[in-house]
Order: C-alpha cells, then structure tokens, then sequence
C-alpha cells in the first residue's frame, strides 16, 4: 500500500503523477473479491468492471442504467435502445432529473464498486473511477431500426447529459470517501468519428464533449486505446489523457505543439505502456518497457516540456484491456506485476519515492 509523503510535490496537483500507477476498470476475472485485491495493488485504485460475471457488468449495460428505453437482453447479452418505452418511462424520468439517485451504480449492476467505497483507502495518494463515454455509448447502442443513438438529434443531447451527470455523481461519491479522487471517461469508439463514414462530425464531437466536460467538476479526463485526432483530444478541457503508449506512443508525441500545451496547461499523461494481451505481453521484457517509455520522455522533452515536468505529470497502465487472453486473468496479473516494476525503475532513476 502507498504511504504518501506529506511533503510530495504531486500532492499538489489534482491528479498525482510522478510514474505511479493505475489502470483502467475492465478485468476478466470472475472472483469478485480477487479482482478488487488486485486493484488495490497499484498506486491508485480503482473499481473493476467483470463483465465475466454478469452482462450487469458490462460497461455499456452500466451506464444505461437509469435512462429510459434501455433493454438488456442478458441471454443475448444485448442492449437496444426502444423508442415505444422511451417514450413511456420519459415522463418518470423527466421527474426524476433532478435527483441524484437516479445516476448511480446500484449494486445490482455492479459486484464491486460499492464494496470499494467500504474499503479504507487512506492510505492511497488518490483512488479512481470510470463511466462509460457517451460518444462510445452512442455509437454501440441501438435503436429497433439497427440506428447507433448517436445520430438521434433528440436522444443524443439527453444521453450526453444524461452520463454527464453519472460521471459527477460517481465522482462526488469517491471524493466522499477520498478528497483525491478523479474520473476516467472511457471512450474505446472516439477514434471512429474521424472517419469519413461515421456520420457524426469531429465538429459535432468537439462542441458536445466540451459541453459534456463542463457539467463535470474536479479532475476528469478520457481513457482510450485506439488512435483518434490527438490534437483533438489534448485540446479537450481535462485534467488526464490515459491512451496506449505501447502501441500509439510514437504517434500521439508526434504532435509536438499539442503536448506541449496539454503539459503546459498542467494536464497528466497516462502513459499504457505495459502490454495485457497474451502475445505483446510474452514479447515484452521489462527493461525494454522501460526504455520505450524513455524514448517517448525524450520525444516530449524535444516538444519543450523538462524531463522533471514529464515525470512529475505522468501516470503509468497497462496499454490496453484484455478480456479474451488463453490463460484468464493470469496474463493481466503478471502485467500488473511488470506495470510496478517499471513504474519502481522510473521512480528509482528519477530520485522518487
């Protein structure tokens, strides 16, 4: 467990850096209690999501919860948007709008998250969060027609506010029970609006994630895997940028102007570079971890940020998820493991305690 120093200049930041380590929410496990131990082992915990347990557990099935016309098929395993019980729960839910119950995670629709706030978490620098994004969640859920609900002119602005508020409910809850806490907005479908054939313009984008980011106070920021416009992303209003270093690195320091901005402005870059599907993970050794991620440092010191800067605003992660590994959960462990030896070796060379 970290003993945070009272006098660690990161204490300073909203979001506390200086290589430590966390990773996103979604884990294959099927031990509930496991999956939360294994959370608790990094820097900064946060709250599993297994979908191998229960389709409840499924990061899109979780964020419906709440909003009206949702259908989760659990035999399926689907979610569909219904227009005829849209418009019968409407009225309840126009009602209930105000109402901060209606945002959160009931334990039905998830094994952990409630366990973790029962936790002691005072001896961590700062705990985590995450709600689904609701470009992603536009773009996966459907009507009966087989449309996305992120070209719905009249759905879409009332889901956006709709997980907006979700993300500040969630985040008022873990601040409760530690004033360091901050919220990853997963967004694994953002890439896809640069596509020509999306339908839904980066313009659009642009305009409603700003709106979105502005119903949510304290530190929040995106966690993606895929490759976007990363000038549109650093240009977002957030406190953290989580992506896949492993596989995207060189692509996202490319944009020099971007990430120096970003850095400037004091955002905290989470850095995904320890790989958790099976095949990248076995190629990778550690030391060689270590020194990609030092040639992506050296990348961004050439943009104008100091090593110290880069260091004192970063976070370390797994680069990806990784639900569909051969051997379970054991491939995700051991890159938990290689993910504090490499955040031990950053600190280490870098004077960090």
């Amino acid at each position: 467990m970290t003993d945070p120093s009272q006098t660690d200049p990161s204490q300073t930041n909203p979001i506390p850096g200086q290589c430590r380590t966390t990773a996103m929410g979604i884990l294959p496990h099927r031990d509930a209690a496991y999956a939360l131990d294994l959370a608790f082992s990094l820097d900064i915990p946060f709250w599993p999501q297994l979908p191998n347990i229960s389709y409840y557990e499924d990061m899109y099935v979780q964020a419906s919860e709440g909003f009206p016309g949702m259908v989760v098929d659990h035999k399926e395993r689907t979610l569909r948007f219904s227009r005829a019980r849209f418009d019968e729960e409407l009225g309840v839910f126009s009602e209930r709008m105000e109402d901060p119950d209606l945002y959160r995670l009931s334990p039905e629709y998830s094994a952990v998250y409630h366990e973790f706030l029962r936790r002691d978490l005072s001896g961590y620098v700062a705990i985590r969060g995450q709600v689904e994004g609701p470009v992603s969640f536009g773009f996966n859920v459907e009507d009966e027609s087989g449309r996305a609900i992120l070209y719905d002119d009249e759905i879409r602005p009332l889901y956006f506010d709709f997980l907006a508020r979700k993300v500040e409910v969630m985040r008022q809850e873990l601040v409760a029970v530690h004033p360091r806490a901050f919220m990853f907005v997963d967004e694994p479908g953002l890439e896809f609006i640069f596509s020509s054939l999306s339908g839904y313009t980066d313009t659009a984008g642009r305009q409603d994630l700003r709106d979105f980011f502005s119903q949510v106070e304290g530190a929040r920021g995106i966690h993606l895997c895929g490759n976007p416009s990363w000038d549109f992303l650093l240009d977002m209003p957030m406190q953290i940028l989580s992506f896949n270093a492993f596989g995207r690195g060189n692509e996202l320091v490319a944009y020099g102007e971007s990430v120096l901005r970003f850095f400037d402005q004091g955002g905290v870059m989470g850095w995904g570079i320890v790989p958790a599907n099976y095949d990248d993970f076995h190629g990778a050794s550690t030391q060689g971890l270590v020194d990609h991620l030092e040639q992506l440092f050296d990348q961004v010191e050439r943009c104008g940020v100091s090593r110290d800067r880069i260091v004192d605003q970063s976070l370390l992660l797994p680069a990806t998820c990784a639900l569909m590994n051969p051997d379970g959960g054991k491939t995700v462990e051991a890159c938990y493991d290689t993910l504090r030896e490499v955040s031990g070796l950053v600190r280490e060379r870098y004077g960090l305690k």
